[in-house]
């Protein structure tokens, strides 16, 4: 029988760059053909061949209720029957960003977007017209679109500016951004120390998910609320990943802080595109038509993606969503990091609300460099061995994973089962 995965990769790399829309998706970091899926429902999805696949790629994230929710689809297909787009303003635009404000604490004020590249690009520009000042701080690993100031590696020294990571990226684009390494509270210290009065804002994902699953510790996201505050520069969490996925009121509410602007996508669009920043009134305030930032898009608040947005928010907070969600992940994580040590494999997993990830070390990273340090070619056979047996994780190490209130405790049990097997071939 012939492979249609790999005839559609092959027809695709003749008229799409590389075969994909996004890069990663070319299975670039694993080898291999990509999958392409047909279609998704529940905890599953189905690739061109028909092979079904407990799937914990979730869209990257969006699909926190399930692929195809029936009232999510409803909902859209209404929402649809309406018109597919205006480009004016709509009461349900009203409602969401209402519901979002009631959800999370910290946003005063809020605009919708298409995407989360457009969310953190925006927010950085309002902190940049808010502050007056040019200097921006990101932490290594931590992904914030492709935004062209945000396209950067870290330099040579600790407080070296960046260099642009992608060809077509001015370098003047890029000298006012400062990378450090995500978690180091001392390097924080001395670039505040060196650079405070310069610097517009810090954005961070407050719970890593583009390098893995990196937790922050407790010191490093309070000395970073603290030491913007004292030098008036604006705190961003980018809770593109993390905003309605590890708790309901996202990382901000685990951690107990309260940001200055938030970048919220994936979840709040229910597999649609969709995806905002909001925060203080006070800054917020200073976008057009009431201040000099300008930002705008014929697109955002669109009917459909809304209308997603709105079912999937109501959906999440029904009573026990998060117990469910938590409970599922940390059975996945436990069963097979206990299925690791059984086979004697150097394995470590970790988990927070319905986020998690694999890494083959000995512990959970702190940062980038811990990340990079651990056995990416085991993972590379450990997520072929899975693939193969019908269970998908994102196509990279350094890419976490997500899990849905669609997936039962029995689908967890099998892909543990599934987990031990590989495990086994890989110690033999």
């Amino acid at each position: 029988m012939a492979n249609r995965n790999e005839q559609l990769f092959e027809r695709a790399k003749k008229i799409i760059p590389g075969g994909v829309n996004s890069p990663v998706r070319a299975f670039g970091s694993v080898g291999g053909v990509p999958r392409f899926i047909r279609k998704a429902q529940g905890a599953f999805v189905w690739d061109e061949n028909g092979q079904r696949y407990i799937d914990y790629v979730g869209s990257w994230g969006p699909a926190i209720v399930g692929h195809a929710h029936p009232e999510v689809i409803e909902a859209v297909r209404e929402a649809a029957l309406g018109g597919l787009s205006f480009g004016a303003p709509t009461e349900a635009e009203i409602v969401i960003a209402e519901e979002i404000a009631k959800i999370v604490p910290s946003v005063e004020r809020l605009r919708l977007v298409s995407s989360g590249t457009e969310a953190t690009m925006s927010a950085i520009r309002l902190a940049r017209g808010y502050t007056g000042r040019d200097k921006i701080v990101k932490f290594e690993g931590c992904y914030h679109g492709h935004s062209d100031s945000l396209l950067v590696k870290a330099g040579s020294g600790l407080l070296t500016f960046a260099n642009p990571s992608s060809a077509g990226v001015p370098a003047d684009f890029t000298q006012h951004t400062i990378v450090l390494p995500y978690n180091d509270v001392g390097s924080l210290k001395t670039c505040f120390e060196q650079f405070g009065e310069q610097i517009a804002c810090v954005i961070l994902e407050p719970i890593a998910g583009n390098m893995n699953l990196v937790k922050p510790s407790q010191e490093f996201v309070h000395t970073l609320r603290q030491i913007t505050t004292q030098h008036g520069s604006v705190l961003i969490y980018d809770e593109v990943m993390t905003g309605f996925r590890v708790a309901l009121g996202g990382a901000q509410s685990v951690h107990g802080i309260t940001p200055d602007l938030t970048t919220m996508g994936k979840v709040i669009g229910g597999g649609m595109p969709l995806a905002a920043f909001g925060g203080k009134k006070e800054i917020m305030d200073c976008i057009s038509p009431l201040g000099a930032v300008y930002q705008a898009g014929t697109l955002s608040g669109n009917p459909v993606a809304v209308a997603a947005g709105l079912k999937t928010l109501e959906i999440i907070q029904r009573t026990g969503f998060y117990e469910h969600l938590t409970a599922r992940t940390e059975q996945l994580a436990n069963g097979i990091n206990q299925a690791a040590k059984q086979a004697g494999i150097t394995f470590t997993a970790d988990s927070i609300g319905g986020m998690f990830g694999f890494y083959f070390a000995e512990q959970a990273p702190q940062n980038y460099s811990d990340m990079a340090a651990s056995n990416i070619a085991a993972f590379k056979t450990f997520f072929h061995g899975l693939l193969e047996r019908g269970v998908a994780l994102g196509p990279s190490a350094y890419e976490a994973s997500f899990m849905s209130a669609a997936h039962t405790a029995e689908l967890v049990d099998e892909t543990i089962a599934i987990a031990r097997t590989v495990f086994a071939d890989m110690a033999a």
